[in-house]
């Protein structure tokens, strides 16, 4: 019965100066805005970069050699190779799995030359998997099983070296214990507008590589998971039907550089996420305050009717509920709009770039799009009611503090 009649004496309350009451939701609505467009272009950020560095060649999931973390070493080779593709095929949620190896070659045409690293690749995988494969202009075609003495080669190496297609580049290469060379046929060149990649893509199919190098077998398997959501499961799946022959890494230790830009990123949003509490809190505690100040006559009857400290916390603290009930509904009136508008139109980021659209050897989407979702709604209403909450806590601590007998003294 109590808690009725605080319930409708709150809702009243709020009207008695109703300036102030939306002013307080405003104030809350307007910095719970902020949050909610923030943490929407925060994490379509986050996502990007980790589908970007999934789908250039880390996959969500890579399966190394031991040691391989450390030392990063391309004549490293997976152990039992055999074993872990049949493993890895009997394994749900994984979409592809791309195995690869690397080396490092010298390719010479005539009296140029450019070092690069080639990468054995198995062609139908590599195409399914690898957006700088997929996604970029391609003149000439992408390699297929069986291609042997064939090449695939980036725009910015084909004009280093001045080439074209069906030219023989010359490849020298270091096997094991012994210098190796061999000639390539160029017969596609890729393009994906960013000249730091196009100078590095030099693709082979993985029985060339095992044949001029020596080493047999893939050095990494990529795991691209139809669900990254799944990552961790999926992880501890593979990690142990592998038998710790292997080491499993996520795409995190594979590109640090742009992990630790998604995290740095991360971290930025929880401290404005922070700072707007506070701001919000220090405002609304000055109003919910002077409110108290305004009120101590009638918090002083209704304690001498029987009201106790506690319920007159839960007041105070009902009255704060419905104005940040406000302030998430003012917050999804002005942010929502633009946040929906950043998840479904997105900002052009290759402009911005000046057309480069790679960072750290990974081939970014040319459009940033933000998140966006129901949870948006329940994320405004957290932040405006923990702001509204926090700041309602020492005003209503002050209204137990009233003396009945010194408040309604007639002075």
């Amino acid at each position: 019965m109590i808690g009725t009649v605080a319930g409708k004496y709150a809702f009243r309350s709020l009207f008695r100066n109703l300036r102030r009451t939306v002013l307080s939701a405003v104030g809350a609505g307007v910095g719970c805005a902020i949050a909610v467009v923030g943490t929407c272009w925060v994490g379509g950020a986050g996502e990007m970069q980790m589908r970007a560095a999934s789908e250039s060649g880390a996959g969500h999931l890579r399966i190394v050699p031991k040691g391989w973390t450390e030392t990063r070493e391309n004549t490293l080779r997976l152990a039992e190779s055999g074993h872990v593709a049949a493993s890895v095929a009997k394994l749900r949620g994984i979409k592809v799995a791309a195995g690869r190896a690397r080396a490092n070659g010298l390719l010479a045409f005539g009296n140029r030359t450019s070092g690069v690293e080639i990468t054995g690749v198995d062609p139908e995988a590599e195409y399914a998997s690898n957006r700088i494969v997929n996604k970029s202009k391609l003149e000439g075609r992408y390699l297929r099983a069986g291609d042997a003495g064939k090449t695939v080669i980036g725009r910015g190496l084909a004009k280093r070296l001045d080439v074209e297609l069906d030219d023989d580049l010359y490849v020298t290469m270091s096997g094991k214990g012994e210098i190796t060379s061999l000639m390539l046929n160029i017969v596609g060149i890729l393009e994906t507008g960013s000249e730091s990649i196009d100078t590095t893509i030099c693709h082979v199919t993985l029985d060339d590589l095992a044949k001029a190098t020596g080493y047999d077998g893939p050095g990494e398997i990529s795991l691209l998971l139809e669900d990254p959501k799944l990552m961790s499961s999926i992880h501890a799946e593979v990690t142990a039907a592998l038998g710790g022959r292997n080491d499993v890494i996520t795409w995190k230790e594979v590109s640090p550089e742009l992990a630790a830009n998604v995290d740095g990123d991360a971290a930025f949003t929880r401290i404005l996420m922070g700072i707007i509490v506070v701001v919000v809190s220090l405002g609304i505690a000055g109003a919910q305050l002077t409110a108290v100040l305004e009120r101590r006559k009638e918090f002083a009857v209704l304690s001498a009717l029987g009201m106790k400290g506690g319920q007159i916390v839960s007041l105070i603290l009902m009255e704060a509920i419905l104005i940040g009930v406000g302030g998430a509904a003012v917050a999804l009136a002005t942010g929502g709009p633009f946040a929906y508008w950043l998840a479904t139109e997105g900002v052009n980021i290759a402009k911005m770039m000046g057309g480069e659209t790679s960072l750290g050897g990974v081939l970014l989407d040319p459009v940033m799009y933000a998140t966006f979702g129901v949870w948006v709604v329940w994320y405004a209403l957290a932040i405006s009611l923990v702001s509204t909450l926090v700041a309602s806590i020492y005003p209503a601590w002050f209204a137990t503090r009233t003396n009945p007998a010194d408040a309604l003294r007639v002075v």
